[in-house]
């Protein structure tokens, strides 16, 4: 008798949250109910979808819209004030200064030399580190596709990189890079004297690009990864069946029907390529010198750590960059409109 009194005064102080949690739950659906039908009553039916819509695009257009459009405003403007109002209009002297060159293949000659040396290095990383990049996601997604042991583990390996932040990437490499770091540790205790890798500008443009391509050969690699397995597997046995090899099923087969996915991938890695700018900031802050100055750290060092904050120099360089950056994009998909 006491244990069944037991098991129903137990039963009674259990069941009480879950019926005190229905009642809120009820309360709750009742509240938002009440507050959604007034709202659709004001904006209507058609207007209700914009309404859930309307926080992102607040946020969209605060950080993302107005910073886009007053950029145009110091592009436009000159002196070192920081509100709109208060800086004269100078039309496009910003971008004469920065284009003005007696010979625009000597940065020497230009105006703003540093803008040039930008432009070079970043072309010049942009060309190698995309080639690169490419190729490499291309072998590893290649070889992660085949049915090989842990294969799941492998993938996460070689996106792992991808979820570190910039910063961390950059803090991590230039603790094995350093003079005293892991690297220079190993090659002592080989017998082999120092390499100086961040104060020579060889070394440091050398791993300016392998860790950038370590640190985003991941998920160039699952975007590939992705166009490989929607390449039927009929399509390689009928390969297979006329006589392909390996080599040329590559060739004739996987090749044509990854291009929409290659596309994809190289515009991507353009575009991020142009926009270097963490994993150098925090390794080698643009030098030695001007080894690795790129156009992300040129407008950020006039925008930002320049004592005189030329402001309209770095709009200016950021509406040039964008630019070329559109330019190259519509050019290469222009190009694949007239393969296909």
């Amino acid at each position: 008798m006491v244990a069944q009194t037991s098991g129903a005064v137990a039963r009674t102080v259990l069941g009480l949250p879950g019926r005190l949690l229905a009642i809120l739950t009820d309360i709750l659906v009742w509240f938002v109910d009440l507050v959604f039908s007034a709202v659709q009553r004001v904006v209507g039916l058609r207007g209700v979808p914009y309404l859930f819509v309307l926080p992102n695009l607040l946020i969209f257009g605060i950080f993302i819209l107005f910073p886009m459009l007053l950029n145009f405003v110091y592009a436009f403007t000159g002196g070192t004030q920081f509100f709109p109002d208060q800086r004269p209009w100078v039309g496009t002297s910003n971008f004469q200064q920065l284009l003005t060159c007696t010979n625009h293949l000597d940065p020497n000659t230009c105006k703003q030399d540093l803008f040039w040396r930008a432009v070079y290095n970043t072309a010049t990383y942009v060309s190698v580190q995309v080639a690169l990049l490419v190729v490499i996601s291309l072998i590893t997604a290649l070889a992660l596709n085949r049915k090989i042991r842990a294969r799941g583990f492998f993938r996460s390996v070689f996106f792992y990189p991808v979820l570190l932040s910039p910063i961390v990437v950059a803090l991590i490499w230039k603790w094995i890079l350093q003079e005293n770091g892991m690297l220079n540790g190993i090659l002592t205790s080989l017998g082999q004297s120092k390499i100086p890798f961040m104060v020579n500008a060889s070394w440091a443009r050398f791993w300016v690009v392998v860790i950038s391509v370590w640190a985003n050969m991941g998920f160039f690699t699952l975007i590939l990864l992705a166009g490989l397995q929607a390449i039927p597997s009929e399509v390689y046995e009928a390969a297979k069946i006329d006589g392909a090899n390996e080599w040329q099923s590559f060739a004739k087969v996987t090749l044509p029907l990854l291009a929409p996915t290659m596309l994809v991938v190289i515009v991507l890695a353009l575009i991020r390529a142009v926009q270097v700018f963490e994993v150098v900031f925090a390794f080698t802050g643009g030098g030695p010198g001007t080894a690795t100055l790129y156009l992300v750290q040129y407008i950020y060092s006039n925008g930002f750590s320049s004592p005189t904050k030329q402001f309209g120099l770095a709009a200016a360089a950021s509406l040039l960059m964008a630019a070329v950056l559109i330019v190259l994009t519509v050019t290469q998909l222009l190009l694949r409109r007239e393969e296909s």
